[in-house]
């Protein structure tokens, strides 16, 4: 029997994997196509975890934009909370679920951790090659 648990453990996660990336690819185009606030910009959904019994999916987005003022990011967050039922309704009428799940937006802060990992460590390296003909410098 226990060999069984594992099947419908996978099969059940496969399944949250499947309708995760089915809401991720049907908001992205009712994003782009639909969602027509000139205050968004563009915004990329990087991930969807929808929860198990499909009651909510927390949506990561990023926004494309010159400025990256954290105020105007969780103002952007804000706008799409709020139009999250219009959204919530454009995109069950895209995709086969029997239930659609409460759209719950959140700034994913990984790209930019990602950047600010990188610009430290081009920075390091920098200072570390700085440091490197400095002390060639001084042999001579």
């Amino acid at each position: 029997m226990h060999h069984l648990e594992g099947y419908f453990m996978t099969k059940e996660f496969s399944r949250i994997q499947r309708i995760n990336q089915q809401v991720q690819q049907e908001l992205a185009i009712v994003l782009q196509r639909d969602v027509k606030d000139p205050r968004l910009g563009m915004v990329t959904v990087n991930e969807v975890e929808v929860s198990r019994d499909l009651s909510f999916a927390r949506v990561f987005v990023t926004f494309f934009e010159l400025e990256s003022a954290e105020d105007s990011k969780d103002a952007k967050v804000q706008i799409l909370q709020k139009a999250a039922p219009y959204i919530r309704t454009l995109v069950a009428s895209r995709i086969q679920l029997r239930v659609m799940p409460e759209l719950r937006f959140v700034y994913d802060k990984s790209l930019d951790e990602g950047i600010r990992l990188s610009n430290l460590a081009t920075e390091a390296v920098r200072h570390d090659k700085q440091k490197q003909s400095n002390t060639q410098g001084d042999d001579e």
